[in-house]
């Protein structure tokens, strides 16, 4: 047991609203109208330029050149990997490259990327592992879940969505950024473990309303 899993039990009544939020139990079950689920890809892509460009401060941040490989592997696996699945997926719901990237934040992309590049900018690394905790673990746990009840014979491009998450590649990855913030953790002051915990609960807090978003298909008022 280490300091991730003390974030994970602070944070569970929030992760268990996400998880049976109807965004992500309409992924599982296949009755997510389309519409959102298109607005949802245009949205991540955007918000995954901003958590790469946090990540990097990370890789800056870090204190051996063996957490810099380990957080630049988590940039190349967004970038390249991630994030061509976001275009392929949007190629099939008839969204082009061209449109994708003349896709407009919404509001709450432009807050929780702007929170995220200001705590990779103004954190410790701690702090900017933690803010992007809830994001990689939280897809983990999704898509282990989601991959548990059995992948929706009726949408099968939200399947391929779910099988990304519940990947073994992921989960590594995931693991280590867990084992990382444990490492920390372990060795932070009493200040440093409440930055930690902010940061924490904040990234929780707007992967919750990142969903929400995507459901409501939020937009600005003018």
């Amino acid at each position: 047991m280490g300091f991730s899993d003390d974030l994970r039990r602070m944070g569970a009544s929030m992760w268990e609203t996400e998880h049976n939020h109807p965004f992500v139990t309409g992924i599982g079950d296949g009755t997510l109208p389309l519409d959102k689920f298109r607005y949802y890809m245009r949205q991540d892509y955007l918000f995954l330029v901003g958590y790469c460009r946090a990540i990097s401060l990370a890789v800056a941040k870090a204190s051996t050149v063996e957490d810099m490989g380990w957080f630049a592997k988590l940039i190349h696996e967004t970038l390249n990997l991630e994030m061509s699945l976001h275009i392929s997926f949007c190629e099939d719901f008839g969204i082009s490259k061209e449109e994708l990237l003349a896709t407009k934040p919404s509001p709450t992309t432009v807050a929780y990327t702007n929170q995220m590049i200001q705590t990779g900018f103004s954190g410790s690394v701690g702090e900017i592992a933690c803010v992007i905790l809830p994001c990689a673990w939280g897809y983990c746990e999704i898509g282990q879940m989601l991959a548990d009840r059995g992948k929706p014979d009726s949408q099968p491009l939200y399947g391929r969505w779910i099988d990304m998450y519940n990947s073994e590649e992921y989960e590594e990855l995931v693991l280590w950024l867990r084992s990382f913030v444990d490492r920390v953790g372990a060795d932070a002051s009493d200040e440093e473990l409440q930055r930690m915990k902010r940061a924490f609960m904040l990234g929780s807090q707007y992967e919750y309303m990142f969903w929400d978003a995507a459901y409501r298909l939020e937009a600005w008022p003018v």
